[in-house]
């Protein structure tokens, strides 16, 4: 029974935003471990074999090409079909399901396996990405209007939290347990610690895909599925048919959304000089000199430090507003880009490290909820799904400009201030969105949508 004062409902809204910040925790575990420090240097040691130096470079170029290419011809189609069907939840598992199979099954890949490598690859970041989109969806269906922000700030400080606390973990898997473990093992004393760091390396991959599923489980229990609701003249229709149909409704009525437009377009430019530091950051850091250690355990350290400062822009967001908060952060990382061009020694890669960790978290997260507000409900899956597959396709020009810049002038100095024309123009877009207009045409569009279901 309910303690007096209390609201059993509240409590179980309370609940499902656990449940769906956890899932944050879930998944950004592949976002690092995966995609961002482990499996690239098993790719490129390990699964190719070849003379070349950048042979490992292109195919996996191509392989993450492919992963996008497949998320963007699925993504959009399949968000509109998780509206009409009431299947944001459904969809996601399937995607889940997807994920956490590919990433397992790269505990096969050994030395020269760079072809299923790159599969397992494929299949895992399409699960990750697609799911993503669904899971995305879900936000406005499970936070108040006056809590989203906050409610998509705590769930990338989690989600930092968790893939920090777990690629910690594998770090000692891969770093330490090697030395260790013939000593405690005696049948592992004939192993050399090259084939023990390939073993540990290739069990970080099962704990990966152990660790999504299980912290998966929390939205699974406590996130119902948003009601179905099908428009009167969709009644006949097939999934696929309406969901083409309401596809191909949003486009032609694109007009009407016109501040949500403008906003993407801001974060599409934006979020290029964003992708492209988190990208390219080792990278650039390599070709200065730096250690292993010092790339690596700055990304580490980013991890960790991204969680508090992801709160605090969530704090900021209900004192200054949603922009401005946004706008702060882009100011920031202007400062990182040109910073980036003075960088000399190792102590400053970390100082800048800690500089991208404050305001990256808080800048993602605050786009995230300001979407989330001005689509409607009823079509959260559809957009989301062609936020997330749309910036993902502009998100390559990013690194193409900084490759391009760093070709043409013969190091990559140049190339990280050329980043400064994204958080320019995103930043000046930005401006001109008028939030409001785009909460009111989202809201009128849901009014629109109910009077119109059977």
């Amino acid at each position: 029974m309910a303690t007096k004062g209390s609201n059993p409902g509240d409590k179980e809204r309370k609940r499902a935003i656990r449940a769906w910040t956890m899932y944050d925790w879930a998944n950004s575990v592949f976002a690092t471990s995966i995609m961002a420090a482990i499996l690239p240097v098993y790719y490129a040691s390990v699964a190719v074999q070849s003379d070349q130096a950048n042979t490992a470079t292109v195919y996996w170029s191509i392989t993450t090409s492919i992963g996008l290419l497949l998320v963007a011809i699925l993504g959009p189609i399949l968000g509109a079909m998780a509206d009409f069907l009431g299947a944001k939840k459904r969809m996601m598992s399937i995607f889940v399901f997807l994920g956490v199979t590919g990433t397992a099954l790269l505990y096969l890949v050994g030395s020269g396996d760079w072809f299923i490598a790159s599969l397992f690859f494929i299949v895992g970041s399409v699960g990750f990405a697609g799911a993503n989109v669904f899971y995305d969806s879900l936000l406005p269906h499970v936070a108040r209007e006056d809590e989203i922000d906050q409610v998509s700030a705590r769930g990338y400080a989690i989600g930092y939290l968790g893939g920090g606390t777990l690629l910690l973990i594998n770090l000692v898997m891969i770093m330490v347990l090697p030395s260790v473990l013939p000593g405690i093992i005696p049948s592992l004393a004939s192993w050399s610690e090259g084939d023990l760091t390939a073993l540990m390396t290739r069990i970080c991959f099962l704990t990966v895909a152990a660790w999504w599923l299980l912290f998966t489980i929390p939205i699974w229990r406590h996130v119902s599925e948003p009601e179905r609701r099908i428009q009167a003249h969709e009644k006949d229709f097939s999934p696929l048919k309406a969901s083409f149909g309401r596809l191909g409704h949003t486009f032609s009525e694109i007009k009407k959304y016109r501040q949500l437009l403008i906003f993407i377009i801001a974060y599409w430019l934006y979020n290029n000089g964003i992708g492209t530091i988190i990208y390219m950051a080792t990278i650039y850091g390599t070709e200065l000199g730096f250690s292993s250690t010092t790339t690596i355990g700055t990304l580490l350290m980013v991890q960790f430090v991204a969680m508090p400062f992801a709160f605090l822009f969530g704090w900021l967001a209900k004192k200054m507003g949603t922009k401005r908060a946004i706008l702060l952060s882009l100011a920031i990382y202007t400062l990182i880009a040109i910073g980036g061009y003075f960088l000399y020694q190792e102590w400053m890669f970390w100082a800048l490290g800690f500089a991208v960790a404050t305001v990256q978290g808080g800048s993602q997260a605050l786009s995230r909820s300001l979407m989330g507000r001005m689509m409607p409900k009823s079509k959260s899956a559809e957009f989301y799904s062609f936020f997330s597959i749309s910036e993902k396709i502009a998100g390559t020009v990013g690194p193409l400009l900084f490759g391009a810049v760093s070709a043409l002038v013969g190091g990559s100095r140049l190339a990280i201030v050329s980043l400064i024309v994204f958080f320019a123009s995103g930043g000046y877009l930005l401006t001109r969105v008028n939030e409001q207009e785009g909460i009111r045409v989202a809201e009128q569009e849901d009014r629109e949508f109910r009077k119109n279901t059977a």
